[in-house]
């Protein structure tokens, strides 16, 4: 096992310490109103440590979005690791993402407060990695959970259930667990449809 130096953990918690300072300011700020300047004072650091660390505001805006992005994706995938079933496993995911969105600091301002307008794009027109990170993890589980669910069809799946989340996600008008029977209600047969493709084609292998 290679063994993490001394530099290397105080590097990490600097930088650990910037992005927590960075998210607490976008969520009261927004990104036009996030200052490098700021962002050093809140962790005590200079400005030119974080242009050090991160290169531009652009840069540190999309390294606090991964970060997020990877707590997000952490809980989805101990949800769906931990489901006997796949509608099971969805609901419980949903659920998960939706409430944590909506108690997550950062993410409840770019969706619900003035200041937090210009990052609400990171969730929807430029999206586009959350999306494609989210899709690719649930696409694994869904899999593992449907043993015979080929890659297409989960991959259709894993997108529409993402995209319906996140519909739900910024215009809240149902709670977690409601919007969560939704989703499963719509894919369900989706999915009953593909079992019985599998269960079809198992039963031909048998005879």
């Amino acid at each position: 096992m290679t063994e993490i130096t001394f530099s290397e953990r105080t590097k990490a918690s600097l930088r650990e310490a910037l992005l927590d300072a960075a998210a607490n300011l976008l969520a009261t700020h927004g990104y036009a109103g996030l200052r490098m300047a700021d962002v050093a004072a809140a962790a005590g650091v200079s400005r030119q440590t974080v242009y050090n660390e991160f290169g531009t505001k652009t840069d540190l805006v999309q390294a606090v979005t991964l970060r997020t992005t990877s707590e997000f994706l952490d809980g989805i995938h101990r949800r769906l690791e931990s489901a006997g079933d796949l509608l099971t496993g969805i609901r419980a995911a949903v659920i998960y993402t939706i409430r944590h969105a909506r108690e997550n600091t950062l993410v409840a301002s770019a969706l619900g407060t003035q200041a937090g307008e210009d990052l609400l794009p990171l969730l929807t027109t430029r999206g586009e990695p959350v999306l494609t990170a989210a899709t690719s993890l649930a696409a694994m589980h869904y899999r593992e959970l449907v043993p015979g669910l080929d890659a297409d069809a989960a991959a259709l799946l894993s997108e529409t259930v993402v995209r319906l989340a996140l519909s739900h996600l910024v215009l809240q008008t149902h709670t977690a667990a409601e919007a969560a029977d939704m989703i499963c209600a719509a894919v369900a047969p989706f999915l009953a449809h593909h079992l019985s493709k599998v269960e079809n084609a198992v039963q031909q292998e048998d005879k």
